[in-house]
């Protein structure tokens, strides 16, 4: 009898840190795709933001940061907690409107988080504002599906958005952010990490439609005229 409580003081404390970790216990196979699928899209954008602030060095002295990491690592921070990045959270200004706000020629501050940010929202919002999902959550399906469409038309708006007036060395005609390029070296990092987003947001939207025996409804818009599709 002695022996069994030694045994159960023992196992005490492994009872009690399992009970502490439920994911291992209520997390099926899909759940797990899905924090994998999350955390890469998550990787993407701020990879997505790292080459725009190589390429655009400007953006992050605009907000005031130190450095290109403190930047990356401010905005990070605010898209994990699915919030908008000042200035613009000011005004309640969130996904589609932070990212065109950062698109307009006239915006003073930096472009790359209101961009990224506004890309950061949009996928908060079509993962439900979960970091990780178990047993219980639902992903739906046709916000993923949104997700991706609307990255596609971000891709588009931002390789698109020029100036039309000169600006400090920068001249008429060049874009608003710097980013795919063609000459004088070919660059298209961009385009390809998009592709990566955009696929990544896809595959998931169709792994829950299976799920859910739910239909996505698909659509099919120019992008020169798109407009972004609702998550929420």
């Amino acid at each position: 009898m002695k022996r069994r409580a030694w045994l159960l003081m023992l196992a005490a404390p492994l009872l009690a840190a399992c009970v502490s970790s439920p994911a291992q216990f209520v997390k099926t196979d899909i759940d797990r795709i899905a924090d994998l699928h999350r955390r890469e899209a998550d990787a993407s954008l701020m990879r997505l933001a790292e080459k725009l602030y190589k390429r655009n060095p400007r953006e992050w002295r605009k907000g005031g940061h130190a450095s290109l990491d403190a930047a990356l690592t401010h905005l990070g921070a605010v898209a994990r907690a699915g919030l908008s990045p000042e200035p613009v959270a000011r005004d309640g200004r969130r996904g589609a409107a932070i990212l065109l706000a950062g698109l307009r020629e006239d915006y003073p501050h930096d472009r790359v988080a209101a961009f990224v940010g506004g890309l950061a929202n949009m996928l908060h919002d079509a993962f439900d504002g979960k970091p990780e999902f178990y047993a219980l959550d639902e992903l739906d399906a046709q916000k993923l599906y949104n997700a991706a469409r609307n990255a596609e038309i971000a891709a588009w708006k931002l390789a698109n958005a020029r100036r039309g007036q000169a600006e400090d060395d920068i001249p008429a005609g060049a874009p608003l952010l710097f980013s795919n390029e063609m000459a004088p070296l070919q660059n298209l990092s961009f385009e390809r990490e998009f592709g990566r987003l955009i696929g990544n947001l896809d595959l998931l939207s169709r792994i829950a439609a299976d799920k859910h025996q739910r239909t996505v409804v698909k659509v099919v818009q120019n992008l020169a005229t798109a407009i972004f599709l609702p998550i929420k």
